[in-house]
């Protein structure tokens, strides 16, 4: 073999080389671009993944506190609907009360009334010596009506007359002086006490007023307020 066919092998095996070396480089390249779009996608599909779920805490912080900012206005709204409700019922409760300021105008229809409060509070006590207190103001009219209610209660009761004494050391708080009065007063009525102290009868106006309107206030919020009285 001459220099001329080696040199001729030694191009062909040199092209072969360069050929094969080409190949593999085509390869390697298109392996690491498959793998770098492979790569790529998981990260992108990552990246979406997280954006996903911070979308979603967000939404949820987001509809969490609207629904804390809407109880938090229909609890405001309630209490300002039970507060007017609240002071419409007041309202009425004052009003009432003002009307028991005229009750001993008429002095023979509230004598009339002082003596069976005396009787009825008699008849709840059952005793036969008791201490009654009445307005100072009321003082000589209560005197007047004591044999009286004492009799009738005697009656209705069947027992000997009780003894009612009038206690004339302290009296109950006088009447108002006008509809703005803050102070203690009383409307009118009477309270007994057994001797001992120990059983109590309060049957002011007052009182009682206080008592019908507790005993009534369903019924009076049903009837202002319906379904929505509380």
């Amino acid at each position: 073999m001459n220099e001329a066919d080696v040199s001729k092998q030694i191009e062909q095996m040199v092209r072969f080389i360069r050929q094969e070396a080409e190949e593999k480089a085509n390869e390697t390249s298109v392996s690491a671009e498959e793998e770098f779009n492979i790569e790529k996608l998981k990260f992108v599909e990552a990246e979406k993944k997280k954006i996903r779920q911070e979308y979603e805490r967000k939404e949820k912080q987001v509809e969490v506190r609207r629904k804390i900012e809407y109880s938090m206005q229909l609890n405001a709204s309630r209490i300002k609907v039970l507060q007017s409700q609240d002071d419409l019922v007041n309202s009425m409760e004052n009003s009432a009360s003002k009307e028991l300021f005229h009750v001993s105008d008429d002095s023979e229809a509230y004598g009339m009334l002082l003596k069976n409060l005396m009787v009825q509070s008699l008849l709840r006590l059952k005793e036969p010596a008791v201490l009654l207190r009445c307005r100072e103001i009321d003082h000589d009219l209560v005197e007047s009506i004591l044999e009286e209610a004492k009799q009738e209660y005697a009656e209705k009761a069947e027992v000997h007359p009780p003894e009612i004494t009038i206690d004339e050391r302290v009296y109950l708080p006088p009447p108002p002086t006008d509809y703005e009065d803050h102070g203690l007063f009383c409307s009118g009525g009477v309270v007994l006490a057994s001797r001992d102290g120990k059983i109590v009868c309060e049957n002011t106006l007052d009182a009682r007023l206080d008592v019908v309107f507790r005993q009534k206030l369903p019924e009076i919020r049903k009837c202002l307020f319906g379904k929505i009285a509380t």
